[in-house]
């Protein structure tokens, strides 16, 4: 197996050998964002408003959770078991998930976690399995996903968006990225709702 594997290599080797010289693309992008923290939080709500998700910007967290769960009409919620307790509304049964399987997530009306960070141009969450985020499959089975994300959280552009997601790549942990609801348009163009994760989609903007 070791001996063609090193074949394989040589005859890719040999064959590149004439080729034209690697180049190195251009990294003349954006690096960092310009924009004001108020002008970044109304973009990222701009764009994650475009992908038909509900934004809610509240400086009061919990209770724009309860809210949410309600209007949803949400009665048993996933939970990390370390979700942060002004998060956790005493309207709903919470339901701490310790490794549930996917017939009990799916039974869910929702979850409710955080997220690592968030991205302003592409309107994008990313959870990285941090604090009050649990499992990357309590945040996609569940039919409703409430999530809750810090203003200063937010940044402008994508490479300050890849910048707070090194440490948790280089560690090994899962990344999700969510750009609204779940939905796909591959066959016919038509538009199905809810094939790769949550239908409905909830943020809550925390400014405090």
């Amino acid at each position: 197996m070791t001996s063609g594997r090193e074949a394989i290599l040589a005859r890719v080797r040999a064959s590149l050998a004439d080729g034209p010289p690697h180049v190195v693309p251009p990294r003349n992008y954006r690096l960092r964002g310009e924009s004001g923290a108020a002008a970044v939080i109304a973009l990222f709500v701009e764009r994650v408003r475009d992908y038909e998700a509900t934004v809610v910007v509240a400086d009061d967290p919990g209770a724009a959770v309860a809210s949410a769960l309600e209007a949803a009409g949400a009665r048993r919620v996933g939970v990390a078991p370390d979700l942060d307790h002004r998060l956790r509304p005493s309207s709903v049964e919470l339901i701490e998930d310790y490794g549930l399987d996917s017939r009990d997530l799916d039974a869910l009306d929702g979850a409710v976690t955080t997220c690592a960070s968030a991205c302003a141009e592409t309107g994008t969450i990313a959870l990285d399995g941090g604090p009050g985020q649990g499992r990357r499959a309590l945040s996609l089975v569940p039919d409703l996903h409430v999530c809750v994300v810090r203003a200063e959280a937010i940044v402008e552009t994508v490479p300050e968006l890849i910048a707070a997601l090194e440490p948790s790549a280089r560690e090994g942990r899962p990344i999700v990225l969510v750009s609204g609801p779940s939905a796909t348009s591959d066959i016919e163009l038509t538009r199905v709702e809810g094939v790769h994760g949550p239908r409905r989609l909830v943020v809550i903007v925390a400014t405090a």
